[in-house]
């Protein structure tokens, strides 16, 4: 089988999957702008883009026309190993970046299977602190999805990480989207006895058996609740005079709007520093795997709150190492936690609310040691990657073969 990847920062999602395809002994292949990983097995081919946005442009057209512009010069390139004789088994790609609209146009034949990973709306004015204006919000977001819709018009299947997120999407595809998540690497993160792990720098030195609560978001920004994390800080660290808070995330742009100056980390700090002992939290970047892997090992809470949006795996990875996670209320998170179960819940938009939980967790944390328990197990039966990749290794192989997937795939 001839398999091709399209992903402009590959691997992306694809990670463990286009490893398993290249062991079975595929002749796989991806298309990139920026290539993250090297994969053994997998040749990765560059394409540039031609030209960078137009300035003066509408500003709700501006994602359309970036897309666009990659569209070409993916199509381009894989014109190119069309005319070199590579003809793909299957084509596999995330549907967000304009790559996928094209291949049709190439190659009429080839199977497209796109990740579907989200469709714009459940976050639209769902934070009253960033409420878009009248019905311009729900303009934009409609020519938002507009640039989503190739994917979904051409594909002959998509993938989508959780129900939820494929819930997401226009009713008229759903009957040609799986629930297929991509898998966590339940052997890395899992639980191990560590005496601590030092991070950022300067070094933050964090011990096993300290109060510590972490939180983690690759910018942060109010798209994952960073904002409403600051504003408990000052009544938790009040409650628990000993917890040591460590947060985990650069400041570049995320998912939702820049600020109008400076960086979010910046405005929701300074709104709280006259409040909080800054001794006691620290600003740690971002950082190795690895480390943020044993943060999670001695964490006495993790506390992820998000959008309805894409859910993180930084927050399965934490409860594949047993770690108690206090999650949003929302769509996303829910899919993966029953409240006191496999974790706990709380408002996105109440700041006392999980400082008095955090806090809670904090005085006793024998009491949740089964909660921690059954969130590792969970994450072994629904999120793991034995469960999830011979999943997607046979949609893969039956979309190829230009068959419907499996009953439950």
């Amino acid at each position: 089988m001839r398999v091709l990847f399209l992903h402009q920062n590959f691997p992306g999602q694809f990670s463990h999957l286009a490893r398993a395809l290249a062991q079975e002994g595929h002749t796989v292949r991806a298309l990139a702008i920026s290539p993250r990983l090297a994969i053994p097995g997998v040749d990765v081919v560059k394409y540039v883009p031609a030209r960078n946005s137009t300035r003066g442009i509408a500003p709700w057209a501006i994602d359309f026309e970036t897309k666009t512009i990659r569209a070409e010069a993916s199509a381009r390139k894989m014109a190119e190993l069309d005319a070199e004789g590579f003809v793909p088994s299957v084509v596999i790609g995330h549907h967000g970046w304009g790559e996928t609209w094209l291949v049709k146009d190439v190659w009429p034949r080839a199977p497209l299977l796109c990740l579907q990973e989200f469709y714009y709306g459940a976050d639209l004015d769902f934070d009253p602190e960033f409420q878009h204006p009248g019905r311009d919000g729900a303009y934009r977001f409609r020519l938002k999805n507009f640039g989503l819709l190739p994917a979904l018009d051409t594909m002959d299947w998509g993938m989508s990480p959780t129900p939820w997120q494929r819930a997401q999407f226009p009713a008229r595809y759903l009957d040609r989207i799986s629930v297929s998540f991509e898998g966590i690497d339940t052997d890395v993160a899992s639980p191990k006895p560590i005496a601590g792990v030092t991070l950022g720098s300067p070094a933050v030195k964090l011990e096993a058996g300290e109060e510590i609560v972490s939180f983690v978001s690759r910018a942060l920004e109010p798209y994952r609740g960073y904002h409403s994390f600051m504003r408990a800080l000052p009544r938790l660290l009040e409650l628990r005079p000993r917890a040591r808070v460590v947060i985990v995330g650069g400041d570049a742009n995320g998912y939702g709007a820049t600020p109008s100056s400076g960086t979010w980390r910046e405005k929701y700090l300074a709104e709280v520093r006259e409040r909080i002992d800054l001794s006691r939290v620290h600003f740690v970047g971002r950082v190795a795997h690895g480390d943020l892997i044993d943060l999670f090992r001695i964490t006495s809470c993790h506390v992820y709150l998000t959008y309805p949006f894409v859910l993180s795996w930084s927050m399965l990875e934490a409860m594949s190492t047993g770690a108690l996670v206090l999650g949003s209320r929302t769509g996303p998170v829910q899919d993966a936690i029953v409240d006191g179960e496999s974790g706990l819940l709380v408002d996105f938009f109440d700041p006392e609310g999980i400082a008095r939980r955090v806090a809670e967790v904090l005085a006793e944390p024998e009491r949740f040691r089964p909660v921690r328990e059954r969130a590792r197990q969970s994450m072994l039966e629904r999120f793991s990657l034995a469960r999830c990749l011979p999943r997607q290794l046979a949609l893969v192989n039956a979309v190829s073969r230009g068959e419907l997937p499996p009953a439950g795939l």
